[in-house]
């Protein structure tokens, strides 16, 4: 009798339980309810989920920053909240949705043409499309500079500006670089690979450079879909590709460059940094081709977190690298918020 008696409530709780688990997926520990707590009394106007495992992605960094607030609070001798804030993250801008649009169609429907004309097959050909790639790549940054220093010649000046101008050129010479790679591994030796890499850059320096004149942001945005293009171009190649990667040497000017160079300029084009500490540093060791194209690779999201930083916070290193999110159309963004 006394064992029924105790294990009617027993099997009450382990079903409450289990239905609790159904509908609450994820139940926040002593210490993420502690920094909720935090997160909703210094944020009012921010509302958080029930389920924080569901939050939108700048909630997520809220909330890790109110958790590292509570690190902080229960580290201190007095334990006070005193001079404690959450620091404020930055609404994103969205692009208008006939902008976005037309970039978008026109970014997709030029990698479309060249993925026709130069199919990644595992040859000698495949360098000859990173050529074009690159050729094509390293313009804006320069259409970017060469608005900036007219601007800047008829006298208009704002805070940021010589620092911007900085980045871009550091950008320029980042993708000067991938470009003498890709040349020192035969790409540029067809004279009608050439053609179509320089003709087709003319003609975007004068198209970016119309662009950016009367709308910054959407010329960014352009570079931005390229970059993430090229990201994930990369990221497949060096996926499909690993083994043959791993058999080829280091290009001496790959080597020169990731290795021997002076870091200034490399540094200054990684402006979004992250807050874990995992910011990429000179100098990166090259035992194998492979490792190079790692770095191309990872050198093209460093643009990337830049780019979308400028299209939608005007600002280089708005946020954290890792709430960093492809620009989104205004009806999207709206639709999130």
């Amino acid at each position: 009798m006394l064992r029924i008696r105790y294990s009617i409530p027993l099997c009450l709780v382990l079903t409450g339980h289990f239905v609790s688990s159904l509908f609450i997926p994820s139940i926040p520990t002593s210490r993420q309810a502690n920094a909720f707590s935090i997160a909703t009394q210094t944020s009012p106007t921010r509302s958080f989920p029930l389920n924080m495992a569901s939050a939108p992605t700048q909630d997520d960094g809220l909330m890790e920053a109110a958790v590292d607030v509570m690190d902080s609070v229960n580290s201190s001798p007095s334990g006070s909240l005193a001079s404690k804030t959450l620091p404020v993250l930055p609404t994103p801008k969205g692009m208008d949705q006939g902008v976005y649009t037309l970039n978008k169609v026109l970014i997709d429907t030029v990698y479309s043409m060249i993925c026709f004309l130069y199919p990644v097959t595992g040859t000698e050909r495949d360098f000859a499309r990173f050529y074009v790639l690159e050729t094509v790549a390293r313009v804006p940054y320069f259409a970017y500079l060469s608005v900036l220093h007219l601007r800047e010649t008829f006298g208009e000046r704002y805070q940021g500006m010589s620092e911007r101008m900085r980045t871009h050129y550091a950008e320029a010479d980042n993708e000067l670089h991938h470009l003498l790679i890709m040349e020192s591994l035969g790409g540029n030796q067809n004279p009608l690979d050439r053609f179509v890499a320089q003709s087709a850059a003319f003609v975007y320096y004068w198209y970016v450079i119309a662009i950016f004149t009367f709308n910054e942001s959407a010329a960014y945005h352009l570079s931005e879909l390229i970059e993430d293009h090229a990201y994930n171009t990369y990221n497949k190649f060096l996926t499909e590709h690993a083994d043959n990667l791993k058999s080829k040497p280091v290009p001496e000017i790959a080597r020169k460059y990731y290795e021997r160079d002076n870091p200034f300029l490399f540094d200054l084009f990684c402006t979004v940094k992250s807050k874990a500490g995992n910011d990429r540093a000179r100098p990166l060791q090259l035992d194998t081709l492979h490792d190079v194209f790692v770095n191309i690779r990872d050198d093209e999201r460093e643009h990337w977190r830049t780019l979308t930083n400028l299209v939608q916070y005007n600002d280089m290193n708005a946020v954290d690298a890792s709430l960093v999110r492809s620009t989104k159309p205004v009806e999207a963004v709206s639709s999130l918020q």
